[in-house]
């Protein structure tokens, strides 16, 4: 498979330009606002100094997170001061040789968990702001094209052939201005692996593809409050599962299913791989394409020798796949519901040097 410098092992940061305003405690009114809190947050959450941490772990680039909401102060209109933050942040990344993805975390209308009144893909003036905001960011960095376009993050369960319109005809505004702007593109079904066969494949060599993956969900996202069902089970799952009783009594207590696993007779990297044999037949499919793996993770509060042994897993997998990747995340704020962080959320020092190790590819 293709590969790229700057795009091998990186990290991603959230919650400090993405995930604004998505719990369901804030009324309709208080939504998709922007306020003074906000803003000193943006100014103070990430320094240089996260970004030279971030270099020193042996990983080659970030994929920075951002909300449409934050970016637009008002439709077609954007807040220069956070152009600015987005400017520095590249200075940063480029001074300690870190290669950089843009990626458009929270569209509006493609909110994966909150309910919206219209979505994205059926609104005609939404797609133009969409398309409308990935010119501005083009305007505003190209002088830079090392810096990579992610049109957007985890599209919902809908129809792939309207993502596959919507992220065509961004595709094609851009190339319009920029015919060699690296820009990255997955699939739907937030980002599943499952999804990839559906995808839109273009004869562009400069668009790279992509997919997550959280499963089993149930362990990635345990006791998570953002998600009825983790929330609803809390109990706390290990990995690997030599028994997978835990996960089958899961899909039996949350989704009345008897069945669930019934092919498993535990839970390790065999089943990793075989819920991302969607990514294995994407790459064999399309030998001269580069995929590449943005996001995955588990939650913070999981305990640390199992999200060792899972993130060993992951990654091992994808190295024997030959498929790049970037781990989720780097920091979590006190108001991010499923808190993914890899470093200490005060000190900011990764939580173990064996995480650093298997994120760095030592496995």
């Amino acid at each position: 498979m293709k590969k790229l410098d700057k795009l091998t092992k990186g990290m991603g940061i959230g919650g400090w330009l993405t995930n604004y305003k998505r719990f369901n405690v804030l009324p309709q009114d208080r939504r998709l606002v922007i306020t003074v809190g906000d803003m000193e947050h943006f100014r103070t959450y990430i320094t240089e100094e996260d970004v030279a941490y971030i270099a020193s772990l042996g990983l080659d680039h970030i994929r920075l997170g951002f909300d449409q909401i934050v970016l637009e102060e008002s439709p077609y209109v954007y807040r220069e001061e956070i152009m600015e933050i987005l400017h520095n942040f590249v200075f940063w990344c480029k001074k300690y040789g870190l290669g950089i993805v843009f990626n458009l975390h929270k569209a509006i209308g493609n909110y994966c968990d909150i309910a919206e009144e219209v979505s994205l893909m059926e609104s005609a003036e939404l797609q133009k702001r969409f398309i409308a905001l990935w010119l501005k960011l083009e305007e505003e960095f190209s002088e830079d094209p090392d810096v990579y376009f992610e049109l957007m993050n985890e599209v919902r369960d809908i129809d792939p052939e309207l993502w596959n319109d919507l992220a065509e005809r961004s595709i094609s505004a851009i190339r319009q201005v920029s015919p060699a702007r690296k820009i990255i593109v997955g699939s739907t079904r937030w980002n599943s692996p499952a999804t990839l066969h559906r995808l839109r494949v273009y004869e562009d060599e400069n668009v790279i593809y992509t997919f997550h993956n959280y499963e089993p969900f149930e362990f990635t996202h345990q006791r998570g409050v953002l998600m009825a069902d983790p929330l609803y089970y809390n109990r706390k799952m290990i990995y690997p599962d030599l028994s997978i009783e835990k996960y089958r009594d899961y899909y039996k207590t949350v989704h009345h299913n008897e069945n669930a696993y019934k092919e498993f007779s535990c839970m390790d990297k065999s089943y990793l791989a075989h819920v991302m044999g969607g990514a294995k037949a994407f790459i064999e499919a399309h030998p001269d394409k580069i995929l590449w793996c943005g996001e995955f993770g588990t939650i913070r509060h999981a305990d640390i020798r199992s999200r060792e042994n899972w993130m060993r897993d992951m990654i091992a997998i994808l190295k024997e796949w030959d498929i790049p990747y970037c781990v989720w995340n780097y920091l979590s704020t006190p108001n991010d519901g499923n808190r993914f962080s890899l470093v200490d959320d005060d000190n900011r020092k990764i939580l173990s040097e064996e995480m650093a190790r298997i994120i760095r590819g030592e496995i």
